[in-house]
């Protein structure tokens, strides 16, 4: 039976069958990410991107009306983007919303307008875009709609055409970025577009599906007022790493340090954990530490009382004790994102105001980003991600913020944080210290150094499930068995005339008299170059280093 227009209430059905669908082959997605590291995150992040706007859906009740449910999605997915694939999915539903906020119901022009739009404004919010993305897939479902926006009035029909164009085009994407047809995968954010895509589909075709989203504000707000911690995170940790059982056992009493209601299922070497925190990044930083998690889950308990709303309960927010806002407002401050208990002891000690616990294994959200910005006492607040993968959600964050200046410097990894921070002069400018910083990260390289987690072939070097992987700025650069040799190709590859120091940063799961070891392998390697190590607790990377 055809349909020729969808109301409010429909369409926060559809969302939220898109949300649910998402969530439950978020692991699917998180397995199609194309370099085998123990930290594929797209299904996560895309996720509690929509989630954050399902739960503001869902908090409307019954009563719906177009502009309501446009807003929640918008505000709520935009707030709560991770990751660039969930920045590019709020931005998608940014656009959506619109176009469709002003109308009372939805028809097929109105809907072919609004795919549109979503595209438009997901394209113009990444820099560079990339086709055999999630880019491509939006932009093919939004081109099949206005291709039928004149041939029928069937909204059923529509979608079902949209959505098959968007999983066709997502088949192709191999053939459209190289590197996704050595791996043998789609794009993994086109994947989880097609996802949303289906659920919504399947929601106008009639199918029985549960849309109940936990924790919304509305049906929970008394509950949270007598709560003090803001996240229920629950995962599953398969521990790939040699562990005493003093090692796990410490680990357990990490996670009952760490939050409140801990869970701990122990089957062989497999843990299953549910729990209540305020720091969901380092919980999860901590785990993919001793191996790699699956079916992860992390849930707001709704907004805080007033009363908790301190530094205290800010989620993966920390703040930095030896750089406490001053009584006075000061000019410029920063706010920067790293994992690791010593990472984040260099930021605070040369000046991060606040530092965000999340990186590589958890991206911060922006509502993160903003929240930690709020707490800065500066006119000026420059943000330094220090991850690829959290530039668009610190961008995002810029348009949102209304009360402060806030520029980004676009590092990329930890250690072009680090040189941007050195490099901060308090007597210049806020637009002097940031082309400065721009100028200087350019002159960083910087080496990782993990662990494969299943066979694969990149940039044509088979690799094999445990391998160590020498990962530079441009791509894998060394594949082996041996730590010292991997990190000495890696250098080597990253070294030039122009060299003139090292900086090595070693992990969680790297003693010191190993990294010691591995220090003095450099400098016999290097004789020309001054070397230093530093303790950086970062986990799944081994090592992090920079040449400058």
């Amino acid at each position: 039976m055809a349909i020729n227009s969808i109301d409010a209430k429909t369409l926060a059905k559809m969302f939220l069958a898109g949300a649910k669908t998402l969530e439950a082959h978020k692991d699917e997605i998180n397995e199609l990410n194309v370099f085998p590291v123990p930290d594929g995150d797209t299904g996560t992040n895309m996720t509690m991107t929509i989630m954050s706007a399902a739960r503001e859906v869902a908090g409307l009740g019954d009563a719906l009306e177009m502009k309501a449910v446009a807003k929640a999605i918008s505000s709520g997915s935009l707030r709560g983007a991770r990751g660039n694939s969930g920045v590019i999915l709020s931005q998608l539903f940014r656009g959506f919303s619109k176009v469709v906020k002003t109308e009372e119901e939805l028809t097929v022009p109105i809907l072919a307008a609004a795919c549109n739009r979503a595209a438009e404004t997901a394209y113009k919010a990444v820099m560079k875009p990339k086709e055999g993305t999630i880019l491509t897939v939006a932009r093919a479902a939004a081109d099949k709609a206005v291709e039928l926006a004149d041939k029928t009035d069937d909204v059923l029909e529509l979608v079902t055409e949209v959505v098959a164009e968007a999983d066709a085009v997502l088949q192709k994407t191999p053939d459209m970025l190289p590197v996704l047809k050595q791996a043998g995968v789609v794009d993994s954010g086109g994947a989880g577009l097609l996802m949303v895509l289906q659920g919504g589909l399947d929601i106008l075709n009639g199918k029985d599906i549960d849309i109940t989203i936990e924790n919304t504000n509305a049906e929970n707000k008394d509950v949270v007022k007598k709560q003090s911690f803001q996240y229920h995170v629950a995962f599953k940790l398969t521990i790939t790493k040699p562990a005493t059982e003093a090692e796990r056992e410490k680990y357990k009493s990490y996670l009952t340090a760490a939050g409140a209601d801990v869970i701990n299922t122990t089957n062989g070497d497999t843990i299953t954990t549910s729990m209540e925190t305020n720091a969901p990044g380092d919980v999860i930083s901590r785990a993919t530490g001793l191996g790699i998690i699956t079916n992860v889950e992390i849930k707001t308990n709704g907004d805080m009382a007033p009363e908790q709303s301190t530094a205290e309960t800010a989620p993966v927010t920390e703040e930095a004790p030896l750089c406490e806002a001053p009584a006075e407002r000061k000019a410029m401050g920063f706010v920067s994102v790293c994992a690791g208990d010593g990472m984040a002891e260099i930021f605070k000690n040369i000046g991060a105001d606040y530092v965000i616990s999340g990186g590589q294994t958890m991206n911060p959200s922006t509502d993160d980003i903003l929240q930690a910005v709020e707490k800065v006492n500066a006119d000026t607040v420059f943000i330094l991600p220090n991850n690829k993968n959290i530039i668009l959600a610190a961008n995002q964050a810029v348009e949102l913020e209304k009360n402060k200046k806030l520029i980004v410097i676009p590092t990329k990894t930890v250690p072009q944080g680090i040189t941007a921070l050195i490099n901060f002069v308090p007597d210049q400018t806020a637009e002097e210290n940031r082309d400065h910083m721009n100028e200087e990260i350019g002159f960083v390289k910087t080496g990782q150094i993990t662990y494969a987690v299943r066979d694969t072939v990149i940039d044509d070097k088979q690799i094999e499930k445990g391998n160590l992987m020498g990962m530079g700025d441009a791509g894998l650069l060394s594949v082996g068995n041996d730590m010292t040799a991997v990190m000495l190709e890696t250098l080597q590859a990253m070294v030039d005339e122009d060299s003139a120091l090292i900086s090595i940063y070693y992990g969680q799961d790297v003693k010191e008299e190993e990294a010691n070891k591995i220090l003095s392998s450099v400098q016999e390697s290097f004789p020309t170059l001054e070397v230093e190590l530093e303790k950086g607790d970062q986990p799944v990377y081994y090592y992090v280093f920079s040449v400058e």
